[in-house]
């Protein structure tokens, strides 16, 4: 059969994989650490020497032009120019964007208090603090065009303190090099780019084909019995959730196009169900007991099914087929649940027999798993739909986000105080590169400030300046004097930036390489009218360290992040948010909830790092479960509203979303209630005599079976009302 070979197929891939481990030669891993330099990847490689080649453009005509700062112009190529086109186009139209907003409020702050530092420096604190804030609550490079739109204010407006008539100006010439600078970024990136549509496309499809893949293997091996797939897949939903985010730029590389990117996010929302749908069904396989036999046979066909789906989604012609199987599948399930109530009707079994519950049990199993057939084949068919445009298509999808508003107020209130603190060092200090310092520690907060622990990206950032600091030195004492000519500059300049190009491109650097590639141009100083000389020299970069040193002091001492505080506020959200999916009128959407959820989980999976403690394997685990909750509270609810249940069936479920709108996580006693309605609903099922109220209570149950299982297996991560800590045995 076709379905068999396939499955061969894909088991030999699997096991082609597989390399027996080779013993390495001492020293072998400091070599492979410095891979990225002396053998970088093709596409690496490409950035650096393109992105080098625009910031030299753009400083050669900023000199050309006798700009007054022309190293603003390549700083800007290096903070825009990202590893797509679509994110690099994103992200330079709402750097322009912030840079508006930023430039019309530092003229509004020097107009409003000129000659009064007592006031400005607090309102420039304060609007960074602002800008920082609403940051926090939006995603994506929006984000970094609000923390831009501060950063940005206080360079003009800093720039302005010694002129402040010439404020306009100086707002304009900020702008000036930053338009040059995208200019230059795109004319470049565009010549090397090509059939970026196609490549986007590609793109979207391998993305979503691991997605797919990964969840089915995980859901084949949760029906084989195998409790820890979803402990090996849980970085799933991480990837999920950059696939989203990455699926908006790939729209912006495809140019003109219809809904192929909601579509492709619509795919991935129904692999997050399809992963709880998967734990629901590990819940009531436990709570049944020994799964019936019928059902072991068709748990086999569809795990058969879907450990041949992944070569399948490769052929452009086979997701029809794959379709089409799992409607085949899914119409086994539903003649196995008619068979069931068949035999249920025919008077061989009395009610509420043992008879009867069994053939109940194994309904309920296979309501169940249709359920998530119908969950996978939704995912495909919007996965094919990402494909290509279809003429009239109206449709519109996006994920909600996890929002969290107390870390927004501690990283605006964060960068507020460091911005006035900064503002009165200089004042008592009179330091002459005050303004400098104030400027850097407005761009490092400005940049950190949103970062969910900030130290760590500032540290690395420090890292970054300090070699920016290093090479520096060597061009401006030693190079950089003797060469008087554009081209001998840009022939000085091309390797160091080639080097941060690289880097930048290499995980374990790119944090250094971001401070280093922004960084050198300023220090460096290149200008018409001379060259930066040794006191100038040392005293900007003794500034510039000391502001970032400065700003990794404050997001130590001032509000510092607390992952264990910010895991206390995420379940108590996961307990506002089940109360109020028991309760809110309308009944809240499904891919709501899964977005939210999809984004907490992947915040802890960011946290965990590459070994995480049994704590945050539980709040994993938890967070989970939560969403699973939340899924089956919705689907109980959807079906009280199609009104076919009797009214003494409607009264246990009403009780348990009533209690569940009261849900503390304490005393069991939802969990209890859940239970109570099962039995309630499964002794009035069992005389039932309207076949589709039978199949509606069916659902049900096994809604609740799911529901109080959840409730039970995860009662200390679900009671915020105290720290939640696992040890390791």
């Amino acid at each position: 059969m076709p379905v068999a070979q396939s499955s061969v197929s894909a088991l030999l891939a699997r096991l082609s994989l597989w390399r027996p481990r080779t013993i390495r030669p001492p020293g072998h891993d400091r070599l492979n650490r410095l891979k990225w330099l002396y053998a970088p990847k093709a596409d690496a490689l490409g950035f650096a020497i393109r992105t080098t080649i625009a910031a030299l453009l753009s400083l050669v005509v900023a000199l050309w032009m006798e700009l007054d700062s022309p190293q603003w112009a390549p700083m800007t190529v290096w903070i825009v120019a990202q590893g797509s086109r679509g994110e690099s186009l994103s992200k330079a139209r709402w750097r322009l964007v912030g840079t508006a907003v930023g430039a019309v409020s530092a003229v509004a702050l020097i107009a409003a208090f000129p000659q009064a530092p007592w006031l400005f420096f607090p309102a420039i604190g304060i609007w960074i603090g602002l800008c920082c804030g609403l940051a926090t609550l939006v995603r994506n490079f929006r984000s970094y065009a609000l923390v831009l739109s501060g950063y940005t204010c206080a360079i003009i407006a800093l720039d302005a303190i010694r002129s402040p008539d010439d404020v306009f100006m100086i707002a304009m010439s900020r702008s000036t090099y930053i338009i040059l600078g995208l200019v230059c970024e795109s004319l470049i990136a565009g010549l090397f780019s090509h059939n970026l549509a196609q490549t986007a496309r590609r793109n979207i499809r391998e993305k979503l084909q691991t997605a797919l893949s990964s969840a089915s293997v995980a859901i084949a091996d949760l029906l084989a019995g195998d409790e820890q797939a979803f402990v090996r897949s849980r970085a799933l939903f991480g990837t999920i959730l950059s696939i989203n985010d990455q699926i908006e730029f790939s729209e912006i590389e495809m140019g003109p196009h219809g809904h192929e990117g909601d579509h492709a996010r619509a795919a991935l929302a129904a692999v997050s169900v399809l992963l709880s749908r998967g734990l629901g069904m590990t819940a009531r396989m436990k709570a049944l007991g020994t799964a019936p036999q019928a059902f072991v046979e068709t748990s086999l066909l569809v795990r058969t099914f879907l450990l041949a789906l992944a070569p399948r989604l490769q052929d452009d012609g086979g997701v029809p087929l794959v379709i089409e199987d799992l409607r085949s599948l899914r119409a086994v399930c539903r003649q196995q649940v008619v068979n069931a109530l068949t035999e249920e009707t025919s008077g061989q079994h009395p009610p509420g027999s043992p008879e009867i519950q069994a053939l109940l049990d194994l309904r309920i199993l296979h309501s169940a798993l249709e359920e998530l057939l119908a969950e996978l084949q939704q995912a495909i068919e919007e996965f094919d739909a990402s494909q290509h445009a279809v003429r009239g298509d109206h449709f519109h999808f996006r994920l909600q986000s996890h929002r969290d508003l107390k870390e927004a107020a501690h990283n605006g209130i964060r960068a507020a105080v460091a911005i006035t603190s900064a503002g009165l060092i200089w004042e008592v200090t009179s330091w002459p590169n005050g303004l400098g310092f104030i400027t850097m520690v407005a761009v490092t907060c400005g940049l950190f400030a949103t970062r969910e622990n900030p130290v760590v990206g500032t540290m690395n950032f420090l890292r970054g300046a300090i070699w920016a600091v290093g090479v520096s030195c060597v061009l401006v004492m030693l190079i950089l004097p003797r060469p008087a000519e554009y081209e001998m500059l840009a022939a000085c300049l091309a390797l160091p930036m080639i080097a941060g190009g690289l880097a930048t491109r290499n995980p374990s650097t790119a944090g250094a390489a971001a401070a280093y590639t922004l960084f050198l141009p300023n220090l460096v100083g290149p200008s018409n009218q001379g060259r930066l000389n040794e006191i100038a020299y040392f005293n900007t970069s003794f500034a510039l360290l000391c502001s970032i040193g400065f700003a990794v002091l404050i997001f130590k001492t001032i509000l510092p992040f607390d992952s264990a505080d910010e895991r206390w506020r995420m379940r108590n959200r996961n307990l506002h948010d089940l109360r109020h999916l028991a309760s809110a009128t309308p009944v809240p959407h499904v891919r709501d909830w899964i977005g939210r959820n999809t984004d907490r989980f992947s915040r802890l999976i960011r946290h965990a790092g590459p070994t995480p403690t049994p704590t945050i394997e539980a709040y994993l685990q938890g967070t989970l479960s939560a969403m699973t909750i939340g899924l089956n509270i919705i689907r109980l609810r959807t079906v009280l509203a199609r009104d076919q249940l009797p009214l003494q069936a409607r009264r246990p479920i009403t009780l348990v979303l009533g209690r569940m709108a009261q849900f503390t996580g304490r005393y069991g006693r939802t969990a209890r209630t859940a239970r109570a309605a099962t039995a309630s609903l499964r002794r009035i099922e069992a005389y039932e005599t309207n076949i589709g109220a039978r199949i509606e209570m069916t659902r049900a149950i096994a809604y609740l079976l799911v529901i109080s299982y959840e409730l039970d297996a995860n009662a200390a991560f679900l009671d915020a009302s105290r720290p939640y800590r696992v040890t390791s045995a």
